[in-house]
């Protein structure tokens, strides 16, 4: 009796369309692509498995497989970095485009359902990590079935992320520029003041001129802060420029090195909400300052919101007014502060 040809993987992968497509259902997984997805995105097979807590080996193991199912390495190294080959970038464009589906997907079957269950993701900017906790608390005690996540990052990353489709919406404070792929909303005030250790002459005075922070030590933010545009700004504005002791990489660092002695610098007013019951800062009386910013809440356009993001956004908006409350606390306490000093200086 006749044999009929035998074919291997390599020839099914390349017959028809039907026949290749149907082979790769059979050989593929949903959380493999997950993972080359991670890897182009994050750089790195590590990272990849941390942010999907997984091993390594496992991970190399997955895209092993799916490498093989393809017919193609998917990865090459280059240098002590890897980048994605050309399959593997086609092999990324096909599942960036099969997970967003699913995304979606999860975002009409969740809006079926309505708020009962349902999930939230916010990418949050460092400096905006004291406001987004408290007004993620107060959805989810109106919302407790709700599933919300976290993730507080830098600039950079941010955007990469939003870029990327990552999270739902995102904190983030002024933006630099203007994009048609990208929404962006004010929703809380978010005023920057100029902070002083208790124990610092300026402390006591009132109506301080901008011109005289010029002769004391500032400490900035890092490049590229939000913060730091800002100040340099008024500065400038003014035909002014501080005089910049060092730069530090985030809120808490620059507190510490205020309450030492090492000089002044300007906050989020939010960043020192715990502080202003008593401690060991003072808000500074400075013409200028508080430089009035706002908090922006930014999703891309090319998204679909899903009805809880819908709904957290409006939320957000709708808690202004406790915010405005909180704010104004924290500056009536320090003045409370300012007050007692200019009397002990009396």
């Amino acid at each position: 009796m006749p044999q009929s040809p035998t074919t291997d993987a390599t020839d099914n992968r390349t017959s028809t369309g039907s026949n290749a497509s149907d082979y790769l259902i059979r050989h593929t997984t949903l959380r493999q692509l997950q993972l080359l997805e991670a890897i182009v995105r994050l750089g790195s097979f590590t990272r990849a498995a941390e942010e999907l807590f997984l091993t390594q080996p496992t991970v190399s193991m997955q895209i092993k497989k799916l490498s093989e199912a393809i017919g193609a390495p998917l990865f090459r190294h280059v240098g002590r970095t890897i980048e994605p080959t050309d399959a593997g970038r086609e092999v990324h464009l096909a599942c960036r485009d099969i997970l967003n589906t699913l995304s979606n997907l999860e975002i009409k079957l969740a809006d079926l359902k309505g708020l009962k269950r349902g999930r939230l993701r916010l990418g949050v900017l460092t400096t905006a990590k004291y406001v987004a906790p408290e007004i993620l608390g107060a959805f989810c005690r109106v919302y407790p079935g709700i599933d919300v996540s976290l993730k507080v990052t830098n600039r950079e990353q941010i955007l990469e992320r939003l870029m990327g489709h990552d999270d739902d919406l995102y904190v983030m404070g002024q933006p630099r520029e203007t994009n048609a792929q990208v929404q962006t909303i004010p929703f809380a005030p978010n005023p920057l003041v100029m902070v002083a250790s208790v124990d610092h002459p300026l402390a006591s005075q009132r109506s301080i001129p901008l011109r005289a922070l010029t002769e004391e030590n500032f400490i900035l933010r890092e490049s590229g802060s939000g913060i730091r545009d800002a100040v340099l700004a008024q500065f400038a504005a003014n035909g002014l420029m501080p005089r910049v002791r060092m730069q530090l990489g985030s809120n808490e660092a620059i507190k510490r090195a205020i309450v030492g002695g090492l000089g002044i610098a300007a906050l989020s007013l939010h960043s020192l909400t715990l502080e202003s019951a008593g401690g060991r800062l003072a808000l500074l009386d400075v013409d200028g300052f508080p430089i009035m910013r706002r908090w922006h809440l930014v999703y891309s356009r090319g998204r679909e919101l899903s009805l809880v993001a819908r709904t957290f956004l409006d939320f957000a908006i709708d808690y202004e007014p406790e915010i405005r409350a909180r704010l104004a606390e924290a500056e009536a306490n320090f003045a409370q502060i300012r007050e007692r000093l200019i009397a002990q200086s009396g």
